[in-house]
C-alpha cells in the first residue's frame, strides 16, 4: 500500500494497536517534520475510556443517589481542549493556581464543579474564588483566618473546607508523598493540639462544610492512601459528634492513583481502589457524605505518547546512541529521576512503522545541551538509524503540561487522535511555539531596558 494513502482501521482497536496506527498515520500527514521534530499524541477514545472507568468504579460503590464530583486534577494535562473533553465525560476540574482556574473557565467547567487547592492562595485568589462560587480547601490556619474575613464580608455560594494531612506516612517516591509528618500540605492531624484546634475550628464555622486530604500520587500504594482517607472521615465524624448536627456533609479524598509505566496493562485499577475503600472505610459511601475526588495522572498517562525523530545514530564507549529531539524538555522528571520515572521508549520505522530485529542495547538521548539528557539508558531496542522514530508511551499526563525551557526549544504541537473505519483522524490541541514566541516570551519587547539603565 502507498505510504500516501490513508490506513485502514479495524473495529474495536486496542490501545497498542490504535497508537501504532497513530504514528504511522502522524508522520503520513507530516505532523512531525524537520520544523516540527516532535509532538505529542492524545488518544480521545482511551480517555473517555479513562473517564467511563472512573466514573463506574465509584457508582459501584456508593449507596444511590449520593452526589459524587470527579474533578480532574487540571496540574497532570494543562490544556483546554483536554479539559472541555473531560468535562463533556462528566468530569469537573480541580485548580491549584490563577492560571489554571482560567484554563477550566476557558473549557466552560461550571465554578460548582471546580475546586480550589493550593498552599499559597492570595487573598485576591480567594475573593474571586468565592465569588465565582468554587470549592475552596483552605490549608492552613492563616489562610482560613483570612477567609473568615472574606466570608464575613460577602455572601458566598463556594463549599469551603479544610485541607488536612493525615500524617499516615509516604510511599517510595519522596516529592509526591504528601501525608509524610513534615509535608508542606494541609493542617497535621497528629501535631500535638491539631486534632482539637480542627475540631474547634469547625464548630466556631457553621459554613466550613467540607473536609479534604490527598496522600499522594505515584509510587503511594493503595493502602497508604486508603489509610489517609480513613483519617479524614474519622475526622468528620468528630466533628460532626462534637457539633451535634452533620455541619461536615463533604469529603474530597484526593486522587494520586498510581500509574504502571510497565506495560499497558491499567493497574491498579480504580475499580480496585473504590473496592478496596469500601472494604476499609464502609461509612463513607453509605450517603450521609457528597465525595470528590481528583485524580490526575491515572486519567491520562497512559493515552498520550511523545513521537520524536531520530535525528543522528552515532555511539561512544561502543554503546549506540539515538539522538532524537525527545528530551528534558519534555520529559522532566525521566531525565533528572530516570529511577522513578522510567518511560517505555517504542521504535518505528521512517514510516512510522514498528521496527523489528535483534535488540541492542542503546541510550536515547535528547537534543539538550548537557550530558544527563537521555529518557533510556541501556535500552534493549531494535537498532535505531536516522529518519527512524521513538515514541515516550505512558506519557499523556504531566509530559504536556511540564515543558522545561532548557536551550529555549519550542513547546511541541500536541494532537488528539481517534480511529474509526475510515482511518486516522486527527485534532490539534495545542499549536507548536513559534521562536517569535519564544522571543517574546524571554523579554524579546523589553531588548533595550537593561542598557538604557544609567
Amino acid at each position: 500500500m502507498p505510504d500516501d494513502e490513508p490506513v485502514p482501521v479495524p473495529q474495536n482497536v486496542p490501545l497498542a494497536a490504535r497508537r501504532d496506527l497513530a504514528v504511522r498515520a502522524a508522520l503520513a500527514e507530516g505532523l512531525v517534520s524537520d520544523a516540527e521534530p516532535v509532538v505529542g499524541l492524545l488518544d480521545v477514545a482511551g480517555i473517555r475510556e479513562s473517564a467511563a472507568a472512573l466514573r463506574a468504579a465509584f457508582d459501584e460503590v456508593v449507596a444511590p443517589g449520593t452526589p459524587v464530583l470527579h474533578s480532574f486534577a487540571v496540574k497532570a494535562a494543562a490544556l483546554v481542549p483536554v479539559l472541555r473533553l473531560l468535562a463533556a465525560e462528566g468530569l469537573g476540574a480541580e485548580v491549584a493556581s490563577p492560571g489554571e482556574l482560567e484554563l477550566a473557565r476557558a473549557a466552560d467547567v461550571p465554578p460548582e464543579r471546580t475546586v480550589l487547592d493550593s498552599p499559597a492562595k492570595t487573598a485576591a485568589e480567594l475573593r474571586g474564588a468565592l465569588a465565582l462560587g468554587i470549592t475552596v480547601n483552605a490549608d492552613n490556619p492563616g489562610e482560613l483566618a483570612r477567609i473568615d474575613g472574606l466570608v464575613g464580608s460577602a455572601p458566598t455560594r463556594s463549599v469551603i473546607g479544610v485541607r488536612i494531612n493525615p500524617q499516615v506516612g509516604g510511599g517510595s517516591i519522596g516529592a509526591m508523598s504528601t501525608a509524610t509528618a513534615t509535608s508542606k500540605f494541609g493542617v497535621t492531624l497528629q501535631d500535638e493540639g491539631a486534632r482539637d484546634w480542627l475540631v474547634r475550628a469547625y464548630a466556631d464555622r457553621p459554613w466550613l462544610t467540607a473536609l479534604h486530604t490527598h496522600t499522594g500520587s505515584q509510587g503511594v500504594p493503595l493502602p497508604l492512601m486508603a489509610a489517609g482517607v480513613r483519617a479524614a472521615y474519622e475526622l468528620a465524624e468528630e466533628i460532626n459528634a462534637a457539633a451535634g448536627r452533620r455541619q461536615v456533609t463533604t469529603l474530597d479524598i484526593g486522587g494520586g492513583l498510581p500509574v504502571n509505566f510497565d506495560s499497558d496493562e491499567v493497574t491498579p485499577a480504580f475499580q480496585d481502589y473504590a473496592r478496596l475503600l469500601r472494604a476499609e472505610i464502609p461509612g463513607l459511601f453509605d450517603g450521609r457524605y457528597a465525595l470528590v475526588t481528583e485524580f490526575g495522572r491515572s486519567l491520562l498517562a497512559k493515552n498520550g505518547l511523545v513521537l520524536a525523530r531520530v535525528e543522528y545514530a552515532k555511539s561512544a564507549g561502543g554503546r549506540p546512541i539515538a539522538v532524537t529531539h525527545a528530551g528534558v524538555q519534555v520529559a522532566v522528571r525521566t531525565v533528572f529521576t530516570p529511577e522513578s520515572w522510567p518511560l517505555r521508549v517504542a521504535a518505528y520505522d521512517a514510516q512510522g512503522r514498528p521496527k523489528t530485529g535483534p535488540r541492542v542495547a542503546q541510550d536515547v538521548a535528547g537534543p539538550c545541551c548537557f550530558a544527563g539528557d537521555l529518557v533510556a539508558r541501556a535500552r534493549e531496542l531494535p537498532p535505531l538509524a536516522a529518519g527512524d522514530h521513538v515514541a515516550l508511551l505512558d506519557t499523556g499526563a504531566y509530559y504536556f503540561s511540564n515543558p522545561f525551557s532548557y536551550n529555549s526549544l519550542p513547546r511541541p504541537a500536541v494532537h488528539g487522535f481517534t480511529t474509526d473505519a475510515t482511518g486516522v483522524r486527527f485534532a490539534t490541541v495545542r499549536t507548536a511555539q513559534t521562536l517569535p514566541e519564544i522571543v517574546q516570551e524571554s523579554g524579546g519587547a523589553h531588548s533595550a531596558s537593561l542598557t538604557a539603565l544609567t
